[in-house]
């Protein structure tokens, strides 16, 4: 047997079926490079991961929290460019493959994309551009570092937590666990609430008569007790402060206590302060008025520390006002 006998039929097959053979070759050589791509992706962001709960002495990402910012955000920035990266690995691969394999099928139709070339640009420039405008505004958001992968956003279509972000939509899940899809294009502003610290903003609303003197300071004691709570202190960054009357009205005078934690930890030691606060006036026979208007509330109430704007009507005698928007579905 001589090595003709052994070519010569393969060759004959490969001639016969070398359209097929091409897109198979095509199809697994993408699929293998796609996979190289993402491990080696996938392996850069675990080292550089690692790196850092290793350098913070921190086993898993949430006791990140309890290191400084610049650990977080590389880990979190780290997980959202690996998501990216991956994304376009993925989109790049998959259009030259398909470009490849078009090409085996039909060789002529290089020649006659020239002529088409023309129409179809004219048909991207209009259809794709919310694609386009998606891809860049989604490499900015990341470049930027404006959120990242575990940050607690809001969107203004959306607020909650940060599942991925992709080369054309960012995925949150808000506080009822309803994911939601957001194309980057349609993202004008981002509220991160992951970034640095947060404030608890309290307005409490005690009759007029009271002694205002005497409720600010039991206010502050509370908080202060809070504060040195082992169970509380690694989540309240700065000592509580009263921050004064926000308002008065023929019913009530509205006093202001503010406490700055740890972002993420607002709602958790806004809960805490509240119920602290109700047993507290409790015990000094301090009885909240029933009231129809009271409390600062959103941009309005962070605006008024220098008494900026009137007070929006609440029912409630004591609220947090710390939350610019309240996440859909969530009850405030």
């Amino acid at each position: 047997m001589t090595l003709d006998t052994i070519t010569t039929p393969v060759e004959s097959f490969y001639t016969t079926y070398h359209v097929p053979i091409n897109i198979l070759v095509i199809i697994l050589v993408a699929i293998l490079l796609r996979l190289i791509l993402h491990v080696v992706i996938d392996r850069v962001v675990r080292r550089i991961v690692n790196g850092a709960k290793k350098k913070q002495d921190a086993e898993d990402t949430q006791a990140l929290l309890n290191s400084p910012l610049a650990a977080v955000r590389i880990v979190q920035r780290t997980r959202t460019l690996g998501s990216v990266l991956s994304n376009v690995v993925s989109a790049v691969i998959i259009t030259i493959a398909v470009l490849m394999v078009v090409y085996e099928i039909a060789p002529g139709i290089t020649g006659a994309f020239s002529l088409i070339t023309a129409a179809i640009g004219a048909g991207l420039g209009f259809g794709a551009q919310n694609i386009v405008k998606d891809v860049l505004n989604g490499l900015s958001i990341v470049a930027e570092d404006q959120l990242g992968v575990g940050d607690i956003v809001d969107l203004g279509p959306a607020t909650g937590v940060v599942e991925s972000v992709g080369i054309r939509t960012t995925q949150i899940r808000d506080v009822n666990g309803t994911v939601w899809f957001v194309r980057n294009g349609e993202i004008l502003r981002v509220g991160n609430m992951s970034l640095g610290w947060s404030r608890v903003i309290i307005d409490l609303a005690v009759p007029y008569d009271a002694d205002v003197d005497a409720v600010q300071e039991r206010m502050l004691a509370v908080a202060v007790e809070l504060a040195s709570n082992p169970k509380w202190q690694a989540l309240i960054l700065e000592k509580p402060q009263i921050w004064g009357i926000e308002s008065i009205s023929g019913d009530a005078i509205v006093i202001r206590l503010v406490v700055k934690t740890r972002a993420g930890a607002k709602d958790d030691v806004a809960r805490e302060l509240r119920a602290r606060l109700k047993s507290a006036l409790d015990a000094m026979d301090v009885k909240l008025p029933t009231l129809n208007s009271v409390i600062l509330t959103g941009f309005e109430g962070a605006a008024s520390v220098k008494g900026a704007r009137p007070p929006r009507t609440s029912p409630n005698p004591i609220a947090n006002t710390a939350d610019p928007k309240p996440p859909r579905g969530r009850k405030s």
